[in-house]
């Protein structure tokens, strides 16, 4: 899997958990998802994504550049 991928699988992770533990024990864990939305908000405009640089340091392999 390439960065991209690994980033885009965890955030709907999150996503996910969150609003399960909202559902199941608090809605407060909705900030979670508030959180999660708002840094793929800022990383599309500002290509800064903490979780690539997390992985690449890991060594996960970048996305192919399209032809």
């Amino acid at each position: 899997m390439t960065i991209d991928r690994v980033v885009l699988a965890f955030a709907g992770t999150v996503v996910l958990a969150s609003l399960a533990l909202a559902q199941l024990h608090n809605p407060a864990w909705l900030w979670l998802t508030a959180f999660v939305g708002a840094n793929m908000f800022q990383a599309a405009f500002t290509g800064f994504c903490p979780l690539a640089i997390i992985l690449k340091r890991l060594g996960v392999r970048p996305g192919q550049a399209f032809a």
